[in-house]
């Protein structure tokens, strides 16, 4: 089986929203991974524990973690620097695919529903690479998929997911001519399963992925003074370009 761990940065909103952009940042690893997944991050926190004074169990919420030192009493150039070698971390494992999708709302019709359209295509997404067989690691014919995200919109998440299961109109492509197609969703299981971010290191893991997108796309003046606009392209070993081959990144514009 296929953990895909989830988290957004942005906010969904049209109306009176302070950004443009709405990122979900899908992490995915194989089953068999994640003992190794959970090795190596323990270790790296031990790292920065040793190195910064980071706590172990500090939640790195990445936009909390660069806005104000919270609870861990670090200046910000050092957790800035801490968030630069988790990218670093993620980027060495090899197993990991990362899968992303941006909703540019900007032009956005009143009635477009920003949340449900990302969410949408991240499972479409995990779907056809789970489908294709194109994830890193086992090549069993018949591993599934499980959404794991953070504790937020559960109940919406879960009809989502329930209704993809049942009714998933795809547009015909262009040589079946118009019309659609009704795929529904078979690869992944289960309602979106619910986690507090503090509790795990897969989350905040993603939370950083999702958080280095956003500020990519539009960073604020701490993220351009120290050039962090760039270090999402840290992650470019990991990144699922299965999701759209024609954008260099493999992200899903919307």
């Amino acid at each position: 089986m296929y953990l895909m761990y989830v988290d957004e940065s942005g906010d969904p909103g049209l109306v009176g929203s302070p950004n443009d952009y709405f990122v979900l940042s899908g992490l995915v690893l194989h089953e068999l991974r994640w003992r190794e997944f959970m090795d190596q991050t323990i270790l790296f926190r031990k790292r920065m524990k040793r190195t910064y004074g980071l706590g172990i169990r500090d939640e790195i919420h990445a936009a909390e973690f660069v806005r104000s030192s919270g609870s861990t009493g670090l200046k910000r150039n050092i957790r800035y620097l801490i968030l630069r070698h988790f990218a670093v971390e993620l980027s060495r494992m090899n197993w990991l695919s990362l899968t992303n999708v941006v909703v540019d709302k900007r032009g956005k019709a009143a009635d477009y529903d920003v949340f449900e359209n990302a969410w949408r295509a991240l499972f479409q997404r995990f779907e056809n690479t789970l489908a294709h067989r194109n994830f890193p690691g086992p090549q069993n014919a018949d591993d599934l998929g499980l959404v794991i995200c953070d504790d937020t919109n559960g109940g919406k998440l879960s009809k989502l997911m329930r209704r993809m299961g049942s009714y998933n109109p795809i547009p015909n492509q262009s040589h079946a001519g118009p019309g659609y197609r009704n795929l529904p969703i078979r690869k992944i299981i289960e309602d979106p399963n619910l986690r507090n971010s503090r509790d795990s290191h897969a989350i905040q893991a993603a939370d950083l992925c999702a958080y280095l997108l956003f500020q990519h796309l539009t960073p604020n003046g701490f993220m351009k003074k120290v050039g962090g606009q760039n270090l999402f392209k840290t992650l470019e070993p990991i990144l699922n370009r299965n999701a759209r081959p024609s954008d260099p990144f493999g992200i899903v514009r919307l």
